[in-house]
């Protein structure tokens, strides 16, 4: 294959300066609007393999320590920055952060097996914003195939690109649920959450209003998730606030594991339609992920105490 090196950049902003006995838990909005202590009750995502290409992670993180099951990275002397890259750090937590450890903050999937695949470098240094390159994200796609994973979360966009479509489509044929986050500022979302097949994920405002309906991605419009002033993991073992559809990406990446932990075999059109049919549609904008009512479609009946 030949074609030009694209630049993509991931989806997060730059910010100024009860049920768990994690002493952060009260202060994630995520687990409270998405009824996550309910749903943890019947699921964790236990067991399941979790890919978060992006750059790298904080792996001594004490909210992260022993989540993250391999890890690999494609950037030229990235393994420098490998563990202080903010980007990677706090989708990890958003997605598995351990629960009931005394500390910290919750995952959404607290007992899925994390990998991460560094493949996009901190620009500037230290800093929020972070781009990759269609080889740097070919590498990592493809090492997370190779490991295997059921749920390859893509927190970035960019350009349309032939050979990392190729690559997305080998991992959807293999089951392998594509979740993507969504660039508002794009009718078609950006790629990779412009591609069939990919679940794309939009952000959520801070006074609930969502995408407008007409904006589409792939087949059908795309979910929304939490994705303002969400709490996470930052390097050297701290914490922090951020905002971006690439947080919201984080959320249903980790809702799509709680889901693969109760039915294993779900085909990744099964649980975008799992998804979308039970999400939240209030004011008609973009249906908003809700564990529980999906949890209840996919079981028959209600398993989160009449959630």
């Amino acid at each position: 294959v030949a074609q030009p090196v694209q630049r993509f950049r991931v989806l997060g902003e730059e910010q100024p300066k009860g049920a768990y006995n994690d002493p952060y838990a009260d202060l994630q909005r995520g687990l409270t609007e998405l009824s996550l202590p309910a749903a943890h009750r019947v699921t964790t995502g236990k067991g399941v393999k979790v890919g978060i290409v992006d750059t790298g992670i904080d792996l001594d993180h004490p909210d992260l320590r022993g989540r993250v099951a391999g890890a690999g990275n494609y950037v030229e002397s990235g393994e420098r920055s490998f563990t202080s890259d903010v980007h990677g750090t706090a989708v990890a937590g958003i997605l598995a952060a351990s629960a009931n450890n005394q500390i910290g903050i919750v995952g959404v999937a607290p007992e899925a097996l994390l990998y991460g695949f560094k493949a996009c470098w901190q620009d500037p240094p230290a800093s929020r914003q972070a781009v990759c390159d269609s080889y740097t994200l070919a590498r990592a796609v493809d090492a997370a195939l190779g490991a295997g994973v059921q749920v390859l979360n893509l927190s970035l966009t960019g350009p349309a690109d032939p050979f990392l479509s190729k690559l997305l489509g080998a991992a959807i044929e293999r089951r392998t649920v594509v979740v993507a986050a969504f660039d508002g500022s794009l009718t078609d979302g950006g790629f990779p959450a412009s591609r069939d097949g990919v679940l794309a994920v939009g952000a959520e405002t801070r006074a609930g209003e969502r995408p407008p309906a007409a904006a589409t991605a792939g087949s059908g419009a795309p979910l929304v998730g939490p994705a303002v002033d969400v709490l996470s993991t930052a390097p050297h073992g701290t914490y922090d606030f951020f905002s971006g559809s690439s947080f919201a990406a984080a959320h249903v990446a980790g809702v799509v594991a709680l889901l693969l932990e109760r039915r294993p075999g779900l085909t990744p059109a099964e649980v975008r339609q799992l998804l979308v049919a039970s999400g939240q549609r209030d004011g008609g904008g973009s249906p908003r992920v809700d564990p529980c009512a999906a949890l209840a479609r996919l079981e028959g009946h209600p398993v989160c105490g009449g959630g």
